[in-house]
C-alpha cells in the first residue's frame, strides 16, 4: 500500500487537472483502508520526495483532527514516536514546518504532559548548540503552543526564561521570529506570577525586533503584533516601557527606507496605545516628541513623478488605504483627538500646524489641512467654541489655492467641519456656499477625484443647513438635475443622486415641487441591469429613502408600495450585498411613512434579512496549504458521507474546531459587514412601525440579532444592540394597544434578556462608539417603556449601577485602568460625551419610578453629576451638570413622592444652579435657570423660604440678560413659581414684567408652561390678566398656528383666548385692533372656531 498511496500523492502534484481528479477517487478508496495512518506515516518518513513527505504530513493531520478518537491507545503512541523521529530527522523547511503542524494537532488532543518524548525533544532542540536546530525546535514550539497554550502554562516561567536567552540571538532572525510569535500567543494566558518576567523581557523584545526587520520585513511586521497584544491583553507589563516602545516605532515609522507597510505597522502601534493608555503617553511627555516625528510623514512630498494616491487623476485609491504611512500619521492625530484632553492636545499641536498652514510647499499646507479636517471629530466644542472662524478662513482661502493638491486637502476639510462642527459650521453659509456652487459649474471639465471630493463637502455642509437652504434650491436643483440628465460620466450622475439625498435632508418639503423630475431620473436607474450601472443604482435607492423620509407623507405615500415592490424585484434578481443593503434601508424609510405598504411583504424582507445575518458569505477562511488536501479529507463518519464536494467555507462552517492552523486568518469583505450592520438596522426600525403585524417574526428576527451582539465588528455590534432595544419598544407598543397578559409577558422576556445584555456590554465592550450606541438604545427603552422596564425588581439596580460606573470611569472603554484620573482633570471630549449619555438616563429613570424608589441610587449619582458643575470644568461639562439636574427636577415634578426627595436635594442644589446663573456661557445660564424653576415646581412649599433669594437673582436677570433663549427661559420660571406657590410671589410685580417679556422668541416649547400659567392666573386673579390683556393678547397672536407649537399648548392658548373675547369682550377687542392684520386674523379665525 506504501508505494501505491506514494504513487497516488505524486499524481495530486501534477499540473493536469483530469490526473487530480483521478488521484482524489483513488484517494477516498485508500483512506477507507485501515493501514491508511501507518502507509501515511512510512510515507511521510521513508519517501525520497520532500513534496510527498509534506502532502503525507498534511494527510496524517486532516485524518489525526477528525479521527483521534478512532485511533487506539497502542497506534496513537507509535504515531507519536514516529512524528518526533521523522521531525528530528527531517531537513526540508516546508515539510518540518507541515511536521510541526502535525505535532501541535495531536497536543490539542493529548496534553503536553501526556507526551514527555514531545518536551524532551522542545527541550533539547531549543537550548542546542547548533543554530539550525534551535530555529527548528523554536519553529515546533511556535505551532505546539499556538494550537493550545493553556496546558503549557506549567511551563510559562521557564518558557520565558529560555526566550530572554533566545531573543539576544541575533544571528538567527528565524529564530526571534518564531520565539516571538510564541511570546504573542501565550501573553493571553499569562498571570500575576509570570508578569514580572515579563516586563524584565520588554528591553530585549525591542532590540530582537530592531534585528528582525534587518533580516525579513515581512516577518518583522507580523512579529510587531506582540506589542499590540501586550497592550490589549495586559498592558499594565508593558507600562514601565511605554517611552521605549513609542521611541523604537517612531524611528521604524520614520524610517524612509523600510517598506510602507512595516511603517504603518509601526505608527499603528502607537495608535493603538494612545487609545488604550493616553493618560500615560501625556504624564510621560510623549506627545511632543511623538507630533515632533509625525509631521515629517504627515507633510512628505511623494517621489518625484508621484502622487499621493488620493491625489491621482482617477482617485482609485481608498482614501483609508492602510499601507499609506501618511494616513498612518493622520489616523494617529485623529486619534489623539479621540482621546486625549484638547486643551493638552492643540497646546502642541497648534505651532506645528500653523508653521505648515504659513508654509509656501503645497505638501505642507496639505499637511495642515489633514490635520485640522482629522481633530474635528474629537476636538468639536473645543473647535467650535474657540477657533472656528479662524480656521474656516484658513479653509476659504485654501479652497482658492492655486495647486490643486491643496484644494483637494482644504474641500476634505470643509466636508469634515461640515459633518462634525454642527450647527455654528452653518452660520457660515453666505461665504461658502458660493465657494462650493463654484466648483459645481465646471463639473464635465474637472478631474474626477477632484469632483468627488467637491461633492463630499458640499455634501456635508448643505445637509444641516435646513431652511437655510431655501435661497439656494433653484440653483443646487437646475445643477443637479442637469448632471442627471447630461452627465457622460457615471460617477458624476452618481455624485448628484447622492446630493440630491443630502439636499433633502436640509430641505424636507421644500423640495416637493423637484420631487417628480427627480423621481424620473431614479426610475431610470433603478430599474438597470448593467453591472457598470450597479453604484449609480445603489446611491438611487438610498437617495430615494431620504426622499421618503423627508419629502412629507402626503408626497411619498402613493410611491410606497410600487417601493417595496421594487426592492423585492432587485434583490430576487441580482446577488449583491450592497444592493440588499441598499434595499434594507429602504424598506425601513418607507415603514416609518407608509408601514400598511410594508405589511404584505414582511415575509419575503425579514427572510432576506435573517439570511444576510445568518450568512457566512464574504468571510473567506485563508487556508495554510493548498486547499485540495482539505476537500480531500474523508469525513468517515457513521452515515458514510464523505466532504467531497466541500468549499472551505462548508469545510469551516461544518466542523466547530476550525482551528488556527487550518485557517490562518479570516478576510471579510465589508460589503456583507455593511449588509449585517443594516440588516439590524432596518429590522429594528421596521418591528417598531409595524407594530402588531410584526409579532409573527419578532421572535426569529430577535434570535438572528441577538447572535450579532458579539460581533468581531464593532459596527455590527452597535447596529445589533441598538434593534434589541427596539424590539422592546416594539413589543410594548403591542402591549400598549392589546393589554394581554400574553403580550406582557412577551415584553417582560424580552427586557430580562435585553437590559442585562445592555448593562455588561456598557461594563466589557472596549470601543466607545459601542457603549454610547447601547445606552442611548437604553435611553431610548426607558423613555418609552417606562415604569414597565422596571418591573423586575433588580433592573433598577443593574441600570443605576452601571450608570454610575461611567460616571466614575469603571467601564473597560474608560481608560483609567491604572491611572486615576481625578474629577479636576481635563479629558477627552468622546470620554466627555460617554458620560453625557449615561447622564441622560438619570432624568429618564426618576421620570419612571417612585422617587422614593429612587432616592437611594439618586443620592449616589448626584455627587458625580455636581462636581461637573464647578466653574474649573468645561463649559460642556458645566452646560451637561445643570442641564441634567434641571431634567432630574423636571421628572420628579409628576412623580409619586417627587416632591419630598426634591425638598431633600434642595439644601444641595441651590447654591450649585444660583451660581450657574451667573455663568459667562449662556446655554450654561438657561440650564441653571430652567434648573431654579423645576426646583420650585417640584419642591413646592418646602422651598418657599428660598422665594425671596430666588425673585431676586431672576429680577437681577431679567435687567441685563441679552440672550433670547436665557430670556424665554426666564419667563418660564418664574411661571413655575407662581403655579407651584401662588401665594408666596408678588404677582403685580412679577406678571407686568414677564408680560413685558412675551411672546417667547427661541424656546417655543416654554410656551406650554407660560399659557398654563396665564391659565391658572386667570382664575386666581382675573382682574390682574386683564389689566395686562394687550401683551397676553399679542404673544397669543404668536403662538396660534406656529409650527414649533404643539397642538396641546395652541388649545391651551385657544380656550384663554375665548374666555377673555366672551367675558371681556371690549378690552378683548382693543387689544386685538393693535395687532398686524395678519396676526389679527389668525387670531380671529382661532377664536370663532367651534
Amino acid at each position: 500500500m506504501i508505494e501505491e498511496l506514494e504513487q497516488i500523492l505524486l499524481q495530486l502534484t501534477q499540473p493536469d487537472n483530469a490526473i487530480i481528479q483521478q488521484a482524489t477517487v483513488q484517494l477516498k478508496q485508500a483512506f477507507k483502508d485501515p493501514a491508511i495512518i501507518p502507509a501515511l506515516c512510512a510515507v511521510m518518513s521513508g519517501s525520497q520526495n520532500p513534496e510527498i513527505r509534506q502532502s503525507a504530513a498534511v494527510m496524517l493531520r486532516l485524518r489525526v483532527k477528525k479521527h483521534w478518537n478512532k485511533i487506539s491507545p497502542n497506534d496513537r503512541e507509535s504515531l507519536k514516536a514516529v512524528v518526533l523521529q521523522a521531525f528530528s530527522l527531517e531537513a526540508e523547511h516546508k515539510v518540518q514546518h507541515s511536521l510541526s503542524q502535525l505535532c501541535a494537532m495531536m497536543v490539542k488532543h493529548e496534553t503536553p504532559d501526556r507526551w514527555p518524548a514531545l518536551l524532551q525533544l522542545l527541550n533539547q532542540s531549543t537550548k542546542s548548540a547548533n543554530p539550525h536546530d534551535r530555529r527548528v525546535g523554536l519553529l515546533l514550539l511556535n505551532k505546539v503552543i499556538e494550537s493550545n497554550p493553556e496546558p503549557f502554562k506549567p511551563h510559562y516561567c521557564q518558557l520565558l526564561h529560555l526566550f530572554s536567552t533566545v531573543l539576544q540571538d541575533y544571528s538567527n532572525p528565524s529564530a526571534l521570529y518564531y520565539c516571538i510569535l510564541t511570546l504573542t500567543a501565550i501573553t493571553a494566558y499569562t498571570g500575576t506570577e509570570e508578569m514580572k518576567e515579563m516586563r524584565a523581557i520588554i528591553p530585549s523584545l525591542i532590540l530582537a525586533l530592531k534585528h528582525l526587520i534587518k533580516a525579513d520585513e515581512t516577518q518583522a511586521i507580523e512579529a510587531m503584533e506582540v506589542l499590540i497584544e501586550l497592550m490589549e491583553i495586559e498592558v499594565s507589563i508593558i507600562v514601565p516601557h511605554i517611552a521605549d516602545i513609542v521611541r523604537f516605532c517612531l524611528e521604524v515609522g520614520s524610517d524612509t527606507t523600510l517598506s510602507d507597510s512595516l511603517r504603518v505597522k509601526a505608527l499603528s502601534c502607537i495608535t493603538f496605545l494612545i487609545k488604550l493608555k493616553s493618560n500615560s503617553v501625556l504624564k510621560l511627555k510623549l506627545l511632543n516628541p511623538i507630533l515632533q516625528s509625525i509631521f515629517p510623514i504627515l507633510t512628505a512630498a511623494p517621489p518625484p513623478g508621484e502622487q499621493d494616491p488620493e491625489d491621482e487623476e482617477d482617485d482609485g485609491g481608498d482614501p483609508n488605504d492602510s499601507d499609506n504611512p501618511k494616513h498612518g500619521a493622520a489616523q494617529m492625530i485623529d486619534t489623539m483627538a479621540l482621546h486625549m484632553p484638547p486643551d493638552k492636545l492643540f497646546h502642541q499641536l497648534v505651532p506645528l500646524t500653523q508653521a505648515c498652514l504659513s508654509s509656501e510647499n503645497p505638501y505642507q499646507k496639505k499637511g495642515g489641512l489633514m490635520c485640522l479636517a482629522v481633530l474635528a471629530e474629537g476636538c468639536a466644542d473645543y473647535i467650535r467654541s474657540k477657533m472656528l472662524s479662524s480656521v474656516l478662513q484658513t479653509v476659504c482661502q485654501s479652497l482658492s489655492d492655486s495647486n490643486r493638491v491643496v484644494r483637494s486637502a482644504a474641500l476634505f476639510a470643509l466636508g469634515q467641519f461640515s459633518e462634525y462642527l454642527q450647527p455654528e459650521v452653518s452660520k457660515y453659509c453666505a461665504e461658502l456656499m458660493p465657494l462650493l456652487l463654484g466648483y459645481l459649474t465646471s463639473l464635465n471639465e474637472a478631474k474626477i477625484g477632484h469632483v468627488t471630493k467637491a461633492f463630499y463637502a458640499l455634501e456635508n455642509f448643505m445637509e444641516n443647513l435646513g431652511s437655510d437652504i431655501e435661497p439656494y434650491l433653484p440653483t443646487l436643483m437646475e445643477t443637479m438635475l442637469s448632471a442627471l440628465r447630461n452627465a457622460e460620466d457615471l460617477k458624476i450622475k452618481e455624485l448628484a443622486v447622492s446630493a440630491i439625498g443630502a439636499i433633502a435632508n436640509a430641505a424636507k418639503e421644500l423640495l416637493v415641487p423637484y420631487f417628480p423630475p427627480v423621481i424620473e431620473s431614479l426610475k431610470g436607474f433603478l430599474i438597470a441591469t448593467t453591472e457598470e450601472m450597479r453604484p449609480l443604482q445603489n446611491q438611487s435607492l438610498d437617495t430615494l429613502s431620504v426622499l421618503a423620509r423627508m419629502i412629507g407623507k402626503e408626497v411619498f405615500s402613493p410611491l410606497a408600495a410600487e417601493c417595496i415592490q421594487l426592492g423585492l424585484n432587485l434583490t430576487d434578481t441580482i446577488d449583491d450585498p450592497d444592493l440588499r443593503r441598499c434595499t434594507y434601508g429602504l424598506y425601513s424609510a418607507v415603514s416609518t411613512v407608509s408601514p400598511e405598504s410594508l405589511i404584505p411583504h414582511l415575509t419575503a424582507i425579514t427572510t432576506v434579512m435573517q439570511l444576510a445575518l445568518k450568512s457566512n458569505e464574504g468571510i473567506t477562511a485563508h487556508l495554510d496549504e493548498d486547499k485540495t488536501f482539505v476537500l480531500l479529507d474523508d469525513d468517515d463518519d457513521d452515515n458514510g458521507n464523505n466532504a467531497g464536494g466541500k468549499t472551505d467555507e462548508d469545510f469551516l462552517e461544518d466542523d466547530s474546531e476550525a482551528d488556527i492552523h487550518d485557517v490562518a486568518g479570516f478576510s471579510v469583505e465589508n460589503a456583507y459587514i455593511d449588509e449585517k450592520e443594516d440588516a439590524c438596522e432596518a429590522l429594528g426600525e421596521i418591528a417598531l412601525s409595524t407594530g402588531v403585524a410584526f409579532q409573527p417574526f419578532l421572535e426569529s428576527s430577535f434570535q438572528q440579532v441577538f447572535e450579532m451582539r458579539d460581533f468581531p465588528t464593532e459596527d455590527v455590534r452597535r447596529a445589533a444592540l441598538g434593534a434589541l432595544g427596539q424590539f422592546c419598544q416594539a413589543q410594548h407598543k403591542v402591549w400598549t394597544e392589546n393589554r394581554t397578559e400574553t403580550n406582557h409577558q412577551a415584553l417582560m422576556k424580552l427586557m430580562d434578556v435585553v437590559l442585562p445584555c445592555f448593562v455588561e456590554t456598557v461594563r466589557m465592550d472596549r470601543e466607545r462608539p459601542v457603549v454610547m450606541g447601547v445606552l442611548e438604545a437604553m435611553n431610548a427603552m426607558i423613555k418609552s417603556c417606562k415604569e414597565e422596564v422596571f418591573r423586575n425588581p433588580s433592573h433598577l439596580k443593574e441600570i443605576s449601577n452601571v450608570i454610575r460606573d461611567v460616571l466614575k470611569k469603571k467601564t473597560a472603554c474608560q481608560d483609567s485602568s491604572t491611572d486615576e484620573v481625578d474629577d479636576e482633570e481635563q479629558q477627552a471630549e468622546f470620554d466627555a460625551m460617554l458620560q453625557e449619555f449615561a447622564g441622560e438616563g438619570i432624568p429618564l429613570v426618576t421620570a419612571s419610578v417612585p422617587a422614593e424608589k429612587f432616592a437611594p441610587y439618586l443620592n449616589d449619582l448626584m455627587p458625580l453629576i455636581m462636581s461637573k458643575a464647578k466653574s474649573s470644568c468645561t463649559v460642556a461639562d458645566r452646560s451637561f451638570s445643570l442641564g441634567t439636574i434641571g431634567e432630574i427636577l423636571h421628572a420628579l415634578v409628576n412623580v409619586s413622592g417627587g416632591r419630598g426627595v426634591a425638598g431633600r436635594l434642595s439644601n444641595r442644589l441651590l447654591p450649585v444652579l444660583v451660581a450657574g446663573v451667573k455663568d459667562s456661557d449662556a446655554e450654561v445660564r438657561n440650564n441653571s435657570v430652567f434648573g431654579l424653576g423645576c426646583l420650585a415646581q417640584a419642591a413646592g412649599p418646602l422651598v418657599v423660604s428660598d422665594y425671596p433669594m430666588m425673585l431676586s437673582v431672576f429680577s437681577n436677570m431679567l435687567g441685563k440678560e441679552s440672550d433670547l433663549r436665557v430670556i424665554d427661559n426666564l419667563c418660564a420660571a418664574l411661571c413655575r413659581m407662581i403655579m407651584s406657590n401662588v401665594d408666596a410671589v408678588p404677582l403685580e410685580q412679577v406678571v407686568t414684567a414677564l408680560a413685558t417679556h412675551l411672546p417667547l422668541k427661541e424656546d417655543q416649547e416654554e410656551n406650554q408652561t407660560v399659557f398654563n400659567c396665564l391659565t391658572m392666573l386667570y382664575k386666581h386673579n382675573p382682574v390682574l390678566v386683564v389689566k395686562l390683556i394687550k401683551p397676553i393678547v399679542a404673544a397669543s397672536s404668536h403662538v396660534v398656528g406656529h409650527k414649533d407649537v404643539d397642538k396641546e399648548t395652541q388649545s391651551t392658548v385657544v380656550s384663554l383666548m375665548k374666555e377673555l373675547a366672551h367675558k371681556h369682550g371690549a378690552e378683548f377687542q382693543a387689544a386685538a385692533a393693535s395687532l398686524p392684520a395678519e396676526q389679527q386674523a389668525k387670531l380671529g379665525a382661532a377664536v370663532t372656531s367651534s
